[in-house]
């Protein structure tokens, strides 16, 4: 009797069902009746028939419901399985990625201006390029303008007035220390070419013109015996330090931008300083 009302109530709701849903469920048991009168000890699904549960879940709403042979875990996992397949397929077709690369006679032709003209900036080539023909934007020009190769032989005229005046030469330099109760400390240094030895050291919190030109003269109290002074382009070296540098008849000299290296004796003390004393302390 529970069998025969079953089997009612399910023919009243298939007659009330539309036609297309009749249709996808009917097609639905039968892929799955072919796959299990396959002669398997356990009924396998090819990738056909996976496929086609894919597509199933994406242009049916109810197909959980005549699903059988598998969970709807199981056709979900396939599905992100073939999107990799997918995108892995795409990412290996090798075609033009990115912005389009800048020419190489305009490259060439930035890193000429940039030798030739070494006060230009960027802006001033973005200025110039569109009147020769070459439109590019300026962060680009900027971005080449780093890679421009630099002039080997000032890098040897520098290095070679190092070699010649090394008893002749000192440099200053200012590195910071953090203290324990989260202040800071400049320390500012003078030391000697020769026999890289320090002329004169001190700290202060304020770091001004007016201390760093009584540091001065208390490095170089009388006639000095050396004749230049390499220093970086630190804001507090301004001109009234480069005016008392030269009123202790020493000559003063600048590294260029960024260009520590210029200045390596006191770079490399500074560094020593820091891994063998600084790193060690709590001040």
């Amino acid at each position: 009797m529970f069998r025969f009302v079953a089997l009612c109530f399910g023919m009243l709701v298939r007659f009330f069902r539309e036609r297309r849903t009749l249709l996808l469920e009917n097609l639905a048991l039968r892929q799955q009746l072919v796959a299990l009168k396959r002669r398997h000890p356990r009924p396998s699904l090819g990738p056909f028939d996976k496929l086609f549960w894919v597509i199933a879940r994406w242009v049916w709403s109810a197909w959980k419901h005549s699903l059988i042979l598998v969970t709807p875990e199981t056709v979900v996992r396939w599905h992100r399985a073939g999107l990799r397949i997918y995108w892995r397929l795409i990412s290996k077709v090798r075609g033009p990625v990115g912005r389009r690369p800048t020419p190489k006679e305009v490259r060439e032709l930035i890193f000429r201006m940039v030798a030739d003209n070494p006060t230009w900036g960027a802006p001033r080539i973005h200025g110039e390029l569109p009147m020769l023909g070459f439109d590019l934007s300026e962060r680009t020009i900027s971005r080449w303008m780093k890679r421009a190769p630099r002039d080997p032989d000032r890098a040897q005229r520098w290095l070679a007035f190092l070699r010649n005046h090394r008893e002749a030469i000192a440099a200053m330099d200012f590195f910071t220390a953090p203290t324990i109760t989260f202040g800071m400390l400049y320390c500012f240094i003078v030391i000697s070419h020769d026999r890289r030895r320090i002329l004169h050291v001190n700290v202060t919190k304020h770091p001004t013109s007016g201390w760093i030109i009584q540091q001065l003269r208390e490095a170089f109290p009388f006639e000095a015996p050396q004749k230049y002074l390499i220093f970086d382009r630190d804001q507090k070296f301004g001109f009234e330090v480069i005016a008392a540098v030269k009123a202790t008849r020493i000559i003063p000299k600048q590294t260029s931008f960024r260009s520590p290296w210029q200045n390596g004796v006191a770079e490399r003390w500074v560094g020593s300083c820091r891994r063998d004393l600084l790193d060690h302390m709590l001040r």
